[in-house]
């Protein structure tokens, strides 16, 4: 493999890992932030309760963004393990 292959390959898997990164971050940051500006300015919109009346929508979606965070974070990983980890043995 010559030298300017593996540049190219280089900077495809930097170029790969931010994107992922910064978009993954992105997703979580804009959700957990919309979330603590409603709880700050709009506390009654988190009010109504589900589940026959015993828990509360905010705790839900509260819940729901740690589960996405978790999510995200699987997903990241079967992406580096498949995609990127085959960009890192082309070096």
């Amino acid at each position: 493999m010559s030298e300017t292959d593996s540049q190219n390959n280089f900077s495809k898997l930097v170029k790969y890992q931010n994107l992922i990164s910064v978009t993954f971050s992105t997703l979580v940051l804009l959700l957990y932030f919309s979330f603590i500006i409603i709880v700050g300015f709009k506390p009654e919109l988190f009010s109504p309760m589900v589940f026959n009346e015993t828990i509360p929508i905010g705790i839900v979606f509260g819940i729901s963004i740690i589960i996405f965070s978790i999510f995200l974070t699987i997903l990241y990983v079967i992406i580096s393990n498949f995609f990127l980890d085959s960009l890192r043995k082309k070096l």
